[in-house]
């Protein structure tokens, strides 16, 4: 199903996007060495019980994951890179942290997804797996707007991981987003221009580039969920959701405000 939003379920869509957003820097502004991934998912919990959201993860029952997820966040560290089931693990320094979050405002879902390193290492192939996630959402989303094609916007992204080099897993990639948090269309990371569905102003899309240093094969974990490069190097994941209206795309899930 391609649900389209009406005039007046945009600002709901606004405010879903600004939690999320809100919720993933105050996140990443509390992650140091030895922070737990349960305390992440329980701080993550707090926020959306206080905002009065509701999560789209505790409850979700996926055909490619092991009975409900039970948690409120993905934590994907290193080698992981999309559905990181929340463990007894803490970071240390120098780990890329991947965090996806989803939560519905007033029946309208936002998704979003950051990925950072921790503690003061800062390993160069790590910064440059987060920037080409980055880059290539960017590119996305400059080319999304009323009359484009999900090609364009599949094309955009591939095209930018290619060219830094990286290869481009179709199993998993972006989707149409509203009253559910995952729907019709399909947005792949990579694809050719001027193919598919026309976006229309009302569309709600979750662009999310991920990529994994030298392969495109992910492995699934022994918990059922978090999937893991098969090679077991490491990964990165940037996520927006995009409202597509008559002037072109507006971010819903960018910081609205600075977090220390």
């Amino acid at each position: 199903m391609i649900e389209i939003l009406s005039p007046t379920q945009l600002p709901r869509a606004r405010e879903a996007g600004a939690l999320v957003a809100d919720i993933l820097q105050t996140l990443k502004s509390r992650c140091e060495v030895g922070t737990n991934l349960l305390d992440i998912d329980r701080w993550a919990e707090a926020m959306i019980v206080e905002a009065g959201a509701l999560s789209c993860y505790v409850d979700y029952e996926p055909s490619f994951g092991r009975g409900p997820f039970g948690h409120y966040i993905c934590t994907s560290v290193n080698d992981a890179v999309l559905h990181g089931l929340p463990h007894d693990y803490a970071l240390a320094d120098g780990d890329l942290l991947s965090l996806d979050l989803a939560v519905s405002v007033g029946g309208v879902v936002a998704d979003s997804a950051i990925s950072f390193i921790v503690g003061d290492t800062k390993p160069a192939q790590s910064v440059e797996l987060i920037s080409a996630t980055e880059r290539a959402l960017a590119a996305g989303i400059a080319v999304a707007g009323p009359g484009a094609r999900i090609g364009d916007i599949s094309h955009a992204i591939g095209t930018t991981l290619n060219e830094a080099g990286y290869s481009v897993n179709t199993q998993f990639g972006g989707h149409g987003v509203g009253s559910t948090m995952h729907q019709d269309p399909h947005v792949s990371n990579t694809g050719r221009p001027g193919r598919g569905y026309k976006l229309r102003p009302g569309l709600l899309l979750a662009l999310e580039p991920w990529i994994m240093a030298d392969t495109a094969e992910l492995v699934t974990d022994a918990d059922g969920w978090t999937l893991r490069s098969a090679t077991g190097c490491r990964t990165a994941h940037s996520e927006h959701t995009i409202a597509i209206t008559d002037e072109g795309a507006e971010i819903l899930t960018l910081p609205r405000q600075p977090h220390s």
